[in-house]
């Protein structure tokens, strides 16, 4: 491996400083430990090191123990986007169940536990909240990580989120900057284009974000998304006019610009990761998100020398790296500043579920018979995007198993899924769990077939709630995170 420094010079510590790099493992890797004392600041963790949070504050201790001051970012949204409870499902409603129940207080105090949670972990640097507004329901990667389609509603609870999360001393990353709800492509897969007016994008998109930088966030995450109004060329996350003109000049942001992922096809495919972080960070991004997928040793070195040789070339003044980087370690002192914040925050353990509860809209189709048998679950899974993930379970069939012994569960997809849950169900009633109802015709398809021969069926929608109600009751839930499927099975049960 060619390597174009020791190591020890301020170009190369400056060049490390700006990478947030993710690693593989449970424990910090030797790699890892060798670049902290070389000029890394900041990783990031993702759900392939969390086991439990007390392992999580056992990594977080062995990484500091090589430096005080580092950054340890997560990716933790809650609701569908969740790290620390990756195994588990969260313990706390997404944003478009804060939005349905719209109380910035409560929204404040969720995230407010959720930082007390990562604090005493170890973990200081949180890239949420979603401050996407969600212009387009069939938007294939935001959805329920959104607090709505109504810019105010947004923008309030954008702010009550930040506030909530930094009062513990936790630094929030308001994204995905200029705003990724009227988009149809997932940008973990190709670069989305937002094809609306300069007046639009003003009034619609940047009020959440304004909202954010007034409430004091610490950082905002740039979109992988081509803003044609904005700039015809590059998308966000490359684009000077979006970042430096915009958002630092227009909107006056003076913390941390971090780069959403750039191991995603959006920048990857199209420019070459290597090229595309020295682009970002030219266009005026301060930290480079790299590690969704595995990050090893000889990628951290790639970028760092990437971001050496352009700065020897004269492709990126070497100043703009310095201010990069120089914000990124003003960012870890603030942390290390406002840490008192998560050592007199009260617990709060129930505020998770008593947001999923007063989240639920239930809708009765005249008199319904009450569940008191068991039952049988018919999950209907969609694909799961990239942010959301694979590894975490939803729905309601083990609370259901819990509340109603006996009840049985399967999961469903495709042309034929309505047919087969109604198989399985046998005289049992039927419970179906969908998620998007509106975006998946199959789905739709498969409530026809239960509807028509049980009309009796309960109908649990954890995703947005876009198609009409139908079923003899039916839940919306805006969201699956655990809790969520808590409060529907109860009010399965209770209803």
């Amino acid at each position: 491996m060619t390597t174009l420094a020791t190591g020890s010079d301020t170009l190369t510590r400056d060049a490390l400083a700006v990478l947030q790099p993710g690693f593989d493992g449970t424990t910090a890797p030797d790699w890892v430990r060798r670049r902290l004392g070389e000029g890394l600041a900041s990783v990031a963790l993702f759900g392939r090191n969390v086991v439990t949070e007390e392992q999580v504050t056992a990594l977080t201790a062995e990484l500091r123990a090589e430096r005080d001051d580092l950054l340890v970012a997560i990716d933790e949204e809650s609701g569908d986007v969740t790290r620390l409870d990756v195994r588990t499902g969260s313990s706390f409603p997404g944003n478009h169940a804060l939005g349905a129940v719209d109380d910035p207080d409560l929204t404040r105090g969720v995230a407010r536990e959720l930082g007390r949670r990562l604090a005493a972990c170890g973990v200081n640097f949180d890239w949420a909240p979603s401050a996407d507004v969600n212009a387009n329901p069939d938007n294939p990667v935001i959805g329920v990580r959104s607090f709505g389609a109504d810019t105010a509603l947004v923008a309030r609870h954008t702010a009550a989120w930040v506030e909530g999360l930094q009062s513990t001393g936790v630094a929030a990353c308001t994204k995905h900057f200029p705003g990724h709800g009227d988009t149809n492509v997932d940008s973990h897969h190709a670069v989305p284009r937002i094809d609306v007016d300069a007046d639009t994008l003003y009034e619609r998109e940047l009020p959440p974000f304004r909202a954010a930088i007034a409430a004091g966030t610490r950082a905002v995450m740039s979109a992988h998304i081509l803003v044609p109004a904005l700039d015809p060329d590059r998308p966000g996350t490359l684009s000077r006019r979006i970042l430096t003109e915009l958002l630092r000049g227009e909107l006056g942001y003076r913390g941390l610009i971090v780069t959403d992922g750039m191991e995603m096809r959006a920048i990857s495919g199209t420019y070459g990761l290597e090229h595309g972080v020295v682009l970002a960070i030219a266009a005026g991004a301060d930290a480079i998100c790299v590690g969704g997928g595995l990050c090893d040793e000889a990628t951290v070195l790639k970028l760092r020398d990437a971001l050496v040789s352009a700065v020897r070339s004269g492709e990126l003044p070497e100043e703009r790296l310095a201010d990069a980087a120089a914000r990124v370690r003003a960012l870890a002192r603030w942390t290390a500043e406002a840490k008192s914040g998560a050592e007199t925050a009260v617990p709060d353990p129930e505020i998770g579920l008593i947001a999923a509860c007063r989240a639920l809209t239930v809708t009765r189709a005249g008199s319904v018979a009450p569940v008191t048998e068991p039952v049988h679950v018919a999950q209907f899974n969609p694909a799961p995007n990239i942010a959301v993930g694979d590894e975490t379970p939803w729905g309601v069939a083990a609370e259901l198993r819990r509340l109603l012994p006996g009840s049985t569960a399967g999961s469903f997809s495709g042309p034929d899924a309505g047919r087969q849950a109604l198989a399985a169900a046998g005289g049992r009633r039927i419970v179906a769990v969908v998620r998007d109802e509106h975006r998946h015709a199959w789905m739709g398809a498969a409530l026809d077939t239960l509807l028509t021969a049980r009309p009796d069926t309960v109908v649990v929608e954890m995703g947005v709630p876009q198609a009409p109600p139908r079923g003899a009751l039916h839940i919306a839930t805006h969201g699956a995170a655990r809790v969520c499927g808590v409060a529907a099975a109860e009010a399965v049960v209770g209803g």
